[in-house]
């Protein structure tokens, strides 16, 4: 055999091993990412307090949801210890009588106030205090008001949500419905953003990853079968995901 002979044999052998290293790394991570855990039902593992200690006080495990005691105080919002981008997440919840909550993505400090996204989750019908469009369940909270024709169920009753952030574009589904559509950074944002409360907050919700947080407002409020599947490729660039309308959830 050749020296030169010996030379290719032996690039080639490097070539093959890297291959297969490169091929073994892309399927860890597609594995992981089609596997994101943010409850496992029994615990509150992956959650912290807004002071990042373990979660106590008034959120709990009851029936396989995350419930929220209701109380004369808030015990405070709970969030996910771990930063995300792009994703695409479901879940059910349901809220007593009267009652105000919400889910947030794309969370980050701004000046000391943890800010982001807010999925809304209200009693429209009894709540005390008159509710906007743009404040009522399902909206991009103040921002973008849900569809007229949404359904949602009563009080007491689990709702179906989903939340699909891509690109910067949002959408917010209940029970099956895409109710509300949206694109973070456009000139409608904008334009909604200079009208709302978020106005004081430079770039908001501009962060391609932030944390997800569950709001406390003092209402008795329960979640569960949260299934979470990250957008974000190995390159950090967003996937692509097919978006169907859903219905007879």
């Amino acid at each position: 055999m050749t020296t030169s002979s010996a030379v290719h044999r032996s690039c080639l052998r490097l070539i093959a091993t890297a291959v297969i290293a490169v091929a073994i790394v892309a399927t860890t991570y597609a594995h992981e990412a089609e596997n994101v855990v943010l409850f496992d039902g029994k615990t509150l593992n992956g959650w912290t307090t807004q002071e990042g200690k373990p979660v106590a006080g008034g959120w709990e495990v009851a029936d396989g949801a995350i419930h929220l005691r209701s109380g004369k105080s808030s015990v405070g919002n709970i969030l996910t210890a771990r930063e995300y981008g792009d994703f695409d997440l479901s879940f059910e919840w349901k809220i007593a009588t009267g009652g105000n909550g919400g889910l947030k993505y794309r969370v980050r400090d701004y000046g000391g106030k943890l800010r982001g996204c807010e999925y809304q989750i209200i009693d429209d019908a009894h709540y005390g205090n008159e509710i906007a469009a743009k404040t009522s369940s399902g909206a991009i909270y103040d921002l973008y008001e849900p569809m007229q024709e949404k359904q949602l169920r009563p009080p007491g009753e689990f709702n179906s949500a989903r939340i699909v952030v891509r690109n910067n574009r949002v959408q917010h589904w209940l029970n099956g419905r895409l109710i509300v559509s949206a694109t973070i950074g456009s000139a409608d944002w904008v334009a909604r953003l200079a009208k709302s409360k978020f106005v004081e907050f430079d770039k908001f919700a501009l962060n391609e990853r932030g944390r997800l947080m569950l709001t406390d407002h003092g209402s008795e409020a329960w979640y569960r079968n949260l299934q979470f599947r990250p957008l974000e490729a190995p390159n950090g660039k967003s996937k692509s995901v097919a978006i169907t309308e859903q219905h007879g959830n």
